[in-house]
């Protein structure tokens, strides 16, 4: 049984609220006033919140803010009732993050309209929350042995070979393992690099002034970083000839460094994932609303879920499609992009293509 809570300083208006909600089959709990009402939402979480705006000392708007502040109550679906009918004084209510808002006076069809609309969203949002998190669960339990344990591996039957073999062993051979262990040392190093990355990044996420130190650099003149990265992963891949390049310039608001990461995983991704003999796409298209990167592949692809899935510790299809990382490339990108306030999508068509477009806030060149 769904409960729902109704704060409303109106004892008349809430006894018909709680009427007509029961007879639905809701359990209901009431408040006559925004501090009584706050107070109960925190002690015992309702699955839904019906609100009044105008209240004495503690009003609607301040129950929502109070509301959203805490983490434990930030995502109860909330509704306002009002007679206030202004865009203005709506605007304000879902900017402080009101979910819908009913203005009296409303039939009870539209109040179970709303109320049944809003839970069935939250059931939804929950659904997918808990099929992201076992997705995630299942990738820790595989991932991360696999990926710390292979290349320990590696690296200790090298040695166990060089200690054995050493004194009788061929030059050619000792420096074969010698690569060996230095490959597997390298996808170690790459593991705990992104690893400790990604912890940084939501760090800075998470401090404002870190975050407004991070958005004053820029970068001049990216054409000839595009070009070369881009290079460089296509003749890693032995793909050059599957490059196409077609680049304008502009001023980004990026640091160097962190539009070096970001295109070397968006492009390493592209040629990784797609076949030899494909066209690997880049264009970048400057205008007055910025400037726009797109790295398109006729690969694999991502179906809507994947794509809506992305974040560190994820790969998709690991059993059917072994591959090498911690899934952390592509969510590593996107957060760097979206801390500088820039914005990340991809587009994907599965088994045909990806193209992941990266728009950026450009600004004037300097003096």
């Amino acid at each position: 049984m769904k409960q729902v809570l109704v704060i409303d300083d109106d004892a008349t208006f809430q006894e018909s609220i709680h009427y007509l909600l029961q007879s639905e089959g809701f359990s209901t709990v009431g408040a006559p006033d925004g501090t009584i009402g706050l107070k109960l939402a925190q002690q015992n979480i309702p699955d839904l919140i019906l609100c009044d705006v105008q209240m004495p000392d503690f009003d609607g708007y301040q129950v929502l803010q109070a509301l959203r502040q805490n983490p434990v109550t930030a995502t109860v679906p909330f509704i306002f009732l009002t007679g206030k009918n202004r865009r203005s004084d709506l605007r304000h209510g879902m900017n402080l993050g009101a979910d819908d808002y009913l203005i009296k006076p409303f039939s009870a069809e539209e109040l179970l309209a709303a109320v049944n609309r809003r839970l069935e969203k939250q059931s939804l949002l929950h659904s997918q929350s808990q099929k992201q998190l076992t997705e995630l669960r299942n990738s820790l339990t595989y991932i991360i042995p696999h990926e710390l344990l292979t290349p320990l591996t590696g690296i200790m039957a090298s040695v166990a070979v060089l200690r054995l073999h050493a004194p009788a062993m061929d030059q050619a051979i000792a420096l074969e393992i010698a690569d060996n262990i230095e490959e597997s040392g390298k996808r170690l190093s790459r593991l705990l690099e992104n690893t400790l990355l990604y912890a940084k990044l939501e760090i800075t996420a998470r401090d404002p002034e870190r975050l407004e130190r991070l958005q004053q650099e820029s970068l001049d003149h990216p054409q000839w970083l595009i070009t070369e990265i881009a290079r460089q992963q296509a003749v890693k891949a032995g793909r050059l000839d599957d490059l196409v390049l077609d680049l304008n310039d502009a001023v980004l608001a990026m640091s160097e460094s962190d539009f070096h990461r970001v295109l070397e995983e968006v492009i390493n991704n592209a040629f990784k994932f797609s076949e030899p003999g494909t066209q690997v796409r880049i264009t970048g298209t400057a205008d007055a609303d910025g400037f726009t990167l797109t790295v398109s592949d006729r690969g694999r692809g991502m179906t809507i879920e994947q794509i809506a899935s992305i974040g560190a510790w994820m790969q998709f299809d690991r059993m059917q499609h072994e591959q090498q990382g911690a899934g952390m490339g592509l969510a590593i990108a996107k957060r760097l992009v979206e801390l500088y306030g820039h914005r990340l999508t991809i587009e994907s068509i599965p088994d045909q293509q990806t193209t992941v477009l990266i728009t950026f806030a450009t600004r004037h060149p300097s003096p």
